[in-house]
């Protein structure tokens, strides 16, 4: 296969899942290319996310690691071979690669459980709400480019709108509910998009109300993403010079417990629908 110039964070994570495979039974990457019969380099290459690789050999090198996860296997397995094309791909080179990594993590999700403590969520966005929020960018984006993000995002929603939609749990503080970004007429419409998307039987929207005594993460905005294998599973933080993403096990423990954590404090889905209503009434 050819390599890849700028690999996705995807493409990474599934180099990272073998490295750790390989590390595990202590044996050196030139050892591991040995025994599977390549070149010397092809196991570094293929860790960093540069080349990618056969099922076949994947098998082969998962059986060389004594791994005996049945689930982890196939569902490396499921991301080996040539890589089709997504939807997020026509935006490569238009959009900043971020975009295109969050959209492709969630299209492959077994499900997603995001964080939001100022912004409403993406996939949820109405497109004066999203165009508002592009809008007031510093230094102001152009506007082509406010214009494709804009349809990035809104393309976005098919993951929870979809058959079947993949199981979605959004944590949304209250102060994110009463931005008036736009203006209060497209603030009202966004709210009522909330209530209609929160009726969805994949999606669960839970509110953290002012009331809250305080709970971890507050001011971050993240989303965790669930794999068909756990040990796959993903994490994207918000940060003002982009995304960041970590997969390590240890981290991945500690972002579940404090989601759980902030779950907690928050309001159940019908009080937290009842609280939409009641901003969305003020406006």
């Amino acid at each position: 296969m050819a390599p890849r110039h700028i690999p996705t964070v995807r493409q990474r994570r599934f180099g990272a899942e073998l490295r750790r495979l390989r590390e595990a039974v202590g044996m050196s990457a030139p050892v591991a290319a040995e025994r599977l019969g390549a070149d010397r380099t092809m196991i570094s290459n293929i860790e960093s996310g540069r080349f990618g690789i056969s099922e076949e050999r994947l098998r082969r090198l998962a059986s060389i690691y004594e791994c005996d996860d049945s689930g982890l296997i196939d569902a490396l397995a499921s991301m080996t071979g040539g890589r089709s094309k997504g939807w997020w791909d026509e935006y490569r080179g238009k959009i900043p690669p971020d975009f295109l990594d969050v959209a492709e993590l969630e299209h492959h999700a077994a499900g997603l459980r995001t964080l939001q403590t100022a912004h409403i969520p993406g996939v949820f966005q109405t497109e004066d709400h999203a165009r508002a929020l592009f809008d007031l960018f510093v230094p102001a984006l152009p506007r082509l480019e406010v214009e494709l993000r804009v349809a990035h995002r809104l393309a976005r929603h098919a993951v929870v709108a979809g058959v079947p939609g993949v199981p979605y749990v959004g944590l949304i503080h209250e102060a994110a509910l009463r931005l008036r970004t736009g203006g209060r007429q497209v603030a009202k419409a966004q709210l009522k998009r909330l209530i209609e998307e929160s009726e969805r039987p994949n999606v669960s929207l839970l509110v953290i109300p002012f009331t809250a005594e305080g709970f971890p993460m507050a001011g971050d905005t993240m989303m965790y993403v669930s794999a068909a294998s756990p040990h796959l599973d993903t994490v994207e933080v918000d940060s003002p010079i982009g995304a960041v993403f970590f997969d390590s096990p240890t981290q991945l423990a500690n972002f579940r417990r404090r989601l759980d954590l902030v779950e907690q404090v928050a309001l159940n889905p019908s009080e937290s629908r009842d609280l939409i209503l009641e901003i969305a009434g003020e406006l």
